[in-house]
């Protein structure tokens, strides 16, 4: 798959997830077999750009190339300035985000809210391409709810514009994370235009990565949610689509020292107030499936400190 001047060979990507895929978690992925790890969500709005959140996403010169930065907003010159800004602090590739389902992000008309003006989505499209000298990508959904579905239309405005790739979660905004994805609009998609498409939605198991592959033709996968907590599906996919065969989960151990990485990575990045308290969500989705698991992480929440979380991790898993 080449994204303008960039040739990926890895077909799996991190979805961007603001407040999840930060820099320690996208670094676990990319070292556990994602091709692609785009940042988290970054506000196009200029007065945001100060705020130690924004600071902390607008960090780019250690990510492993492409550098890829998803920016949302509702204003197209707005987001065209984003676009810039970011690729002089050093993307690669620049990702507009218009999927996202948030009430606090549509109702700003920005996320998916957008994919109810047409005409809109051209301008802003437009706008960012003409902006930047490197590739802009899109991540948006079929529609806005199942009446208003227009992501064929939408497709084609995006490769009329210039955009270089489109990721595609096959539902609408309405259906957000519910029901089953829509791999047949996915594969209808494929066959309409030419640039590259990546499937999105309930991609979650080797297996399951294989059929999505095989029913829409996406030229790659994006994974999200079911990378919370797993890094290592990225690995898993990879061996079983070159092998057809299933690798064995991750050990006890294996699983430690990923999350102490995961961890110390957070504290290093947040500081010794944020985080721990950043830290407890990712514990809570690595931690799930295990027994005693509830109980555990009740008190684990209570915990305030990078070195007694540490510490309280290396007994549980003793």
């Amino acid at each position: 798959m080449k994204i303008g001047r960039h040739t990926v060979t890895n077909p799996l990507i991190l979805a961007p997830m603001a407040g999840v895929t930060d820099f320690p978690f996208r670094s676990l992925c990319r070292a556990l077999g994602a091709g692609l790890t785009p940042s988290e969500m970054v506000a196009a709005n200029p007065k945001l750009r100060n705020s130690r959140k924004s600071q902390l996403r607008l960090s780019h010169h250690h990510e492993e190339s492409p550098r890829i930065v998803q920016i949302a907003g509702g204003n197209a010159a707005m987001l065209a300035d984003a676009a810039r800004y970011n690729a002089d602090l050093g993307a690669e590739v620049i990702d507009i985000n218009m999927g996202c389902p948030a009430k606090k992000v549509c109702n700003k008309a920005a996320g998916s809210a957008l994919l109810k003006d047409e005409k809109h989505v051209q301008e802003i499209l437009e706008a960012v391409v003409k902006a930047v000298d490197i590739p802009v990508t899109l991540k948006t959904r079929t529609g806005w709810d199942t009446s208003s579905k227009n992501y064929l239309r939408i497709a084609k405005i995006a490769e009329d514009a210039g955009i270089a790739a489109l990721a595609l979660h096959g539902r609408t905004r309405a259906d957000r994370f519910q029901g089953q994805a829509e791999y047949d609009s996915i594969a209808e998609v494929k066959t309409q235009i030419k640039i590259p498409v990546i499937a999105n939605g309930d991609i979650d198991s080797p297996q399951k990565a294989h059929q999505v592959l095989r029913h829409t033709n996406a030229d790659a996968l994006m994974i999200g949610r079911a990378a919370q907590g797993n890094p290592w599906i990225f690995l898993e996919i990879n061996h079983y689509l070159q092998t057809g065969e299933r690798l064995a989960p991750p050990s006890n151990e294996e699983v430690l020292q990923t999350l102490t990485q995961h961890l110390n990575g957070l504290y290093n990045l947040y500081g010794e107030f944020m985080g721990p308290r950043i830290a407890r969500k990712h514990v809570g989705w690595y931690l799930k499936t295990r027994p005693n698991s509830e109980s555990f992480r009740r008190e684990f929440n209570k915990i305030d400190t990078a070195k007694v979380q540490l510490e309280t991790i290396a007994v549980f898993f003793e």
